[in-house]
Order: structure tokens, then sequence, then C-alpha cells
């Protein structure tokens, strides 16, 4: 009886809202299933396009051979190993180099710096978060590349890309670091205040541990955007097709693989370049996916 007075003191809502509200839950779905529709034909066409090399090749061999030598006569290799090889080691080591950057430029701008300096400093991440890929790239090629050169030839390395990609990688990681670190250090700090707690201890023991969720989000898709860069690793990673020894030696990671020789790649060599590029499409969705559980399970508590 309480319920049923309670929703008679709600104001009627007029049919013209009422349809507004039809139409925009309609236009809605109806964008996110052409959204879906999309990424759907998008992986269908590229599975479409690997099942050759795929049946031919076959999946063993084709990501645990370590020769890759599509345009060899009369028995072409298209072994992918050093490939992934390449593309995990760059991004495995980006992460590390960027994630602790990351994270402390979050702690430095949500509880040392003064708020103008916190404010200048969350823009200049957004800024380099916005900027192209090859641009980085070429920087590397400029100043990077030579200094590894001098210091151990050639240059262009295993290094320079992880040093290059790193860099890539700190807003995305320093940004969602920083809005999970904002949404509970508010509370912390006052808490803090009250009980005589140190501003380290409470960084360092309650805050980081609490955003740990947000810090692993940042660094998941930090690692999806990094396996799937193109443009900076062509340039700076030597282009060399091999396992490395070193992080002196020139490697060649997947994403570059398919830009250098999909211009000229025919029938098989064109097949397995696909199934590259399926292999490739599967990593980042893990990574993506893993990061959207986190996020989604940090929302919930």
């Amino acid at each position: 009886m309480i319920l049923s007075r309670l929703r008679g003191l709600r104001p009627p809502r007029s049919n013209s809202w009422s349809q507004r509200d039809d139409w925009l839950e309609r236009g809605l779905r109806a964008t996110a299933a052409v959204s879906g529709s999309v990424v759907l034909l998008i992986v269908l066409f590229v599975l479409w396009q690997a099942v050759p090399a795929l049946s031919n090749v076959g999946p063993v061999r084709f990501l645990a051979d370590s020769d890759w030598r599509p345009t060899s006569s009369p028995t072409p290799q298209f072994g992918m190993l050093p490939l992934l090889a390449g593309s995990a080691i760059v991004t495995l080591g980006a992460v590390l180099v960027a994630t602790p950057l990351a994270v402390f430029s979050a702690v430095l701008a949500e509880f040392y710096a003064p708020q103008p300096v916190a404010w200048l400093l969350r823009r200049l991440l957004e800024l380099l978060n916005g900027v192209p890929s090859v641009v980085f790239g070429f920087w590397g090629l400029v100043v990077v590349v030579p200094l590894i050169n001098a210091w151990q030839p050639p240059g262009q390395s295993l290094l320079a890309g992880t040093l290059v990609l790193a860099l890539m990688l700190i807003p995305t990681v320093a940004l969602s670091a920083d809005a999970a670190l904002h949404s509970i250090s508010g509370d912390l700090q006052r808490s803090a205040a009250a009980l005589g707690i140190g501003r380290g201890a409470i960084v360092w023991s309650l805050a980081v541990p609490l955003a740990r969720r947000g810090i692993a989000e940042g660094v998941l898709l930090g690692a999806a955007r990094a396996v799937g860069e193109t443009m900076a690793v062509v340039i700076v990673c030597g282009n060399i097709v091999q396992l490395p020894s070193s992080v002196f030696d020139p490697v060649r990671t997947v994403t570059a693989n398919i830009a250098m020789e999909m211009s000229y790649a025919t029938a098989g060599h064109r097949s397995v370049l696909f199934a590259t590029g399926l292999v490739l499409m599967l990593a980042t969705g893990t990574l993506a996916a893993v990061a959207g559980r986190l996020r989604h399970q940090g929302a919930r508590t």
C-alpha cells in the first residue's frame, strides 16, 4: 500500500518524452548492433582468408617453426616463431619499463604535486597519449637508435623498440592508474589526517594496493596497444626475422611483418599473413577482455 502511494506521487511522463526515450533506446541498440556486426565481419573475413594457411601449413608447424622464408623455392617456409618471439619480447620489455614510471607519475600527480603541477602533468600525459605512433618512431630513429648504436651497433634493435614502445605506453598506464587512485584517495587522506598516519604509508601500503585493479587494467590495455603497434617498431626494430640472442639484436614483430610483406604477397603467402593477423587479433582480444573483466570486478567492489 505504501509503495503504491509513493508511485502515485511520481509525476507522470508525457507521451512525447516517452517516445523520445523509445527512439533513443532503439537508436542505441541499432548502433551497438552495427558496431558488433562490423567487428564480427572483420573477424570472419580474417578467419576465412587464413583457413588455407592453417589447413596447408598446419597450426603446429605454423607456430613452432623457426624459419620464415615465404618466397623461397621450391618449398617456402612460414614459421611464425621468430615473429611471435619478437612481438612478445618487445611488448613485455615495454610493459616492464613503462609500468613503474607510469605508476610513479600517477602517484606524483595524485598525492605529492601541487594542484597546478598535477593539472599540467595530466594534460601532458593526455597530449602524449594522442601523439601518432609514426612520430614516436621518427623520434626513436633520430634520438634512441644513434645512442644505442654508439654503445652497441647496429642501433635498430630489440632495445630500441622496447624503449620507444615504453614511452608510448606510459600515458595509457599512468592515466588509468591516476583515475584508480583518484577514486579512493579522498577518504584515505582524510582518514590518515585523523589518525596521524604518514603520507608514504598511505600511498604505498593502502592507496596503491587498493588501486591495483585499475593499474592492472591500464597495464593490459597498454600491452594490447604494444602488441598491435606497427609504425614505431617498423622504424626502430631493424626488421630482421630471427630469434634474438641479446637486446641489441634486430627483430621483426608480427605487425611489422604484415605491413612490410602484404603489398607483394600472393596466394599462400597472403593467406599466411592473414593467419598471423588472426593470431594477433586473438592476443589483443584476450588482453582487452581481461582488462574489461578487471574493470567490471572493480565496479562491483
